[in-house]
């Protein structure tokens, strides 16, 4: 919401006012800036140079002013002048390894772009507040570029197929931990550019070949070769945590028997039925097909039974019931840890941001403030 009432900029972040001046938020509110090192080939932990806030414009507004040919104002346009306020709300667990900035900051960006009238290239507006938010702007399958320029200008986002695409594709999220992790994900990589030689490595020599093969798999919708070089680039990833000094531990025992369960059921299929990848958190994000997704979710559901929380443990997209035949049983399921996993997410690849018209979802009232949710 925008308002020449509004005394000055206001946030809120899941009904809790937060800080409006954080440097990432500042990050796409002005103009700065900023660097990327892209280093991970999927849910790469932001490791841009966020900059400070300063006296630059505002970036969304500086898009703005360019489109009106320089003017702050014009008759037909809102105010470059009036201060606005953002309420923003994920359904999932927030700085807990699960994008939940590159969502945030997606919208963020796409709202304020629709807001000022502003069309074209947001991506790398996107990216200073998150840089995995610069993908998120997209629909479907997306590559973030990671660009040659020294200013960053031209490290930005592009589909590579929209979310028709591969229509079967289904996505689990394990939901181990909503905890804030110990280590912020911009923090520790920039550590592990500082300080992991396998992550140099890993940018200069395999991610580049990965990043070619992986859209390969996307377009031909080859299950197995995306499942394989999934996990293995996940593993990598977290061998670079490792190899920073001092080591970070994203992963979790529960992380672990996640690994080794995927491993297993795979294994007693004899081809890849399910492939996992860990960003900078505990939380399992399981690729699988359509036919598959049932009798996964009753192994998981076996595996790590839940808690006091069984009516909400499945969430999103339904899911069919499943009987396990006694061999995959004894092939798969080890000694069961109860409670291990909070709640499973069933989801699929998607759109970009996109617009809510129903007034029952608005976040903020007619006075600007957030509304009493039920």
């Amino acid at each position: 919401a925008a308002s020449r009432d509004f005394a000055e900029d206001r946030l809120w972040l899941n009904g809790e006012e937060a800080d409006v001046g954080h440097p990432r938020l500042q990050a796409c509110l002005r103009e700065g800036e900023c660097a990327p090192h892209p280093a991970h080939l999927w849910g790469a932990p932001c490791t841009d140079a966020h900059p400070q806030p300063g006296s630059s414009p505002l970036a969304v507004r500086r898009l703005a002013r360019k489109r009106r040919g320089g003017s702050a104002e014009d008759a037909a346009s809102l105010s470059l002048s009036y201060k606005i306020h953002i309420a923003s709300e994920n359904n999932f667990p927030t700085a807990a390894g699960l994008a939940s900035s590159a969502a945030g900051y997606a919208c963020l960006v796409s709202t304020l772009a629709r807001l000022y009238g502003v069309e074209g290239e947001l991506s790398e507006v996107a990216r200073r507040g998150s840089g995995s938010a610069c993908r998120s702007m997209l629909g479907g399958f997306v590559q973030w570029q990671r660009g040659e320029r020294p200013d960053g200008r031209d490290s930005l986002a592009q589909q590579v197929a929209p979310e028709t695409h591969w229509p079967e594709l289904r996505v689990l999220v394990l939901v181990v931990s909503g905890e804030k992790k110990p280590v912020g994900s911009t923090a520790g990589m920039q550590t592990s550019v500082d300080t992991s030689p396998l992550l140099k490595h890993r940018a200069e020599a395999v991610v580049p070949e990965r990043l070619d093969l992986m859209m390969r798999h996307i377009r031909e919708r080859d299950f197995e070769g995306f499942g394989q070089l999934t996990m293995r680039d996940s593993n990598q990833f977290h061998a670079t945590c490792l190899d920073t000094f001092p080591p970070i531990f994203y992963l979790t025992d529960i992380s672990r028997h996640i690994i080794a369960l995927a491993h297993r059921f795979n294994a007693h299929h004899g081809r890849t039925k399910v492939a996992y990848t860990f960003d900078a958190g505990p939380n399992a994000v399981i690729f699988t097909l359509a036919d598959t997704v049932a009798e996964f979710v009753e192994v998981v559901r076996r595996s790590f039974p839940p808690a006091a929380n069984g009516d909400q443990f499945l969430r999103g997209l339904p899911v069919g019931s499943a009987s396990l035949p006694e061999e995959l049983l004894a092939a798969v399921v080890m000694e069961p840890v109860p409670g291990a996993i909070q709640y499973i997410l069933h989801t699929k690849p998607g759109p970009g941001p996109q617009l809510v018209d129903d007034p029952s979802q608005h976040l903020l009232g007619a006075d600007g403030l957030p509304r009493r949710r039920p």
